[in-house]
């Protein structure tokens, strides 16, 4: 199973089409229409609850592949469970980001969203099963510390990021690219260099996707209805920079 630079540059594709910069999950600067700040908070509250427990159920999974030779061997051996995975990754997606309606419905919102993170969480796992668990652990402490550092400081900054949102998403456009060409002709400093950029665009993207979170007044913001397609924002934004980290703790630990 090779972790490179193939899976990064998909996931960003999905990424991508998830992402929807102007989509009808973002409203503009005029944010009379989303109530007061005790619904504002609530909304908040309601993101981070749900990724918690997205978060927790792809660490469990990560840790049942490192530590769990059975795992490794199981994911060997059924090989068409990774590809299972893969596509409904890329259904489910598709299915939250294009149809607004479904993904404001109760239940069969939270009913997706379990069903993308199970095969997320399953393809971290397999992806993560590659590299020493030495690598994994500092990866996932690094991750952590980032994804914390960068969330206070995008609720205390004053600068407004979500301007920037379109040149994020371009940014990811060339960073497929990247990949792509990566795969057909590999070379270590490339690599690196790529595995760089993909954790640098993806911080940015966290700090971006939470200011519009918070709303206020940023210029870009997500609609309290929009609590799921939130929560996806920011859970995919902490696992393109795990796997990024994840890539290049990896090459640092090779012998």
């Amino acid at each position: 199973m090779y972790a490179g630079p193939q899976y990064g540059q998909a996931e960003a594709g999905l990424y991508g089409a998830q992402s929807g910069y102007g989509g009808d999950g973002y409203d503009g600067a005029n944010m009379g229409a989303f109530g007061s700040k005790q619904v504002r908070m609530a909304f908040i509250r309601k993101v981070y609850g749900l990724l918690t427990i997205q978060l927790t159920i792809s660490v469990g999974f990560i840790a049942l592949f490192v530590f769990s030779e059975g795992m490794k061997g199981f994911a060997r051996q059924n090989t068409w469970l990774i590809w299972v995975a893969f596509g409904a990754t890329f259904v489910v997606m598709i299915m939250l980001a294009c149809c607004g309606d479904l993904r404001r419905q109760t239940p069969h919102n939270y009913i997706l969203l379990f069903l993308f993170t199970l095969a997320e969480s399953f393809l971290l796992g397999v992806i993560s099963s590659v590299y020493k668990t030495e690598a994994v652990l500092i990866a996932v402490i690094i991750t952590a510390i980032v994804c914390l550092s960068l969330t206070l400081f995008a609720f205390q900054t004053k600068i407004d990021f979500t301007v920037f949102n379109g040149i994020a998403f371009v940014a990811v456009i060339v960073l497929m690219v990247f990949g792509l060409v990566l795969a057909f002709w590999p070379n270590k400093i490339a690599y690196l260099i790529y595995s760089a950029l993909g954790a640098l665009i993806f911080s940015a993207y966290l700090v971006i996707d939470t200011q519009m979170l918070i709303g206020g007044t940023h210029s870009v913001q997500i609609s309290e209805e929009e609590y799921v397609f939130a929560t996806l924002n920011l859970y995919l934004d902490i696992v393109q920079l795990f796997l990024f980290i994840l890539q290049l703790v990896g090459e640092a630990t090779k012998n």
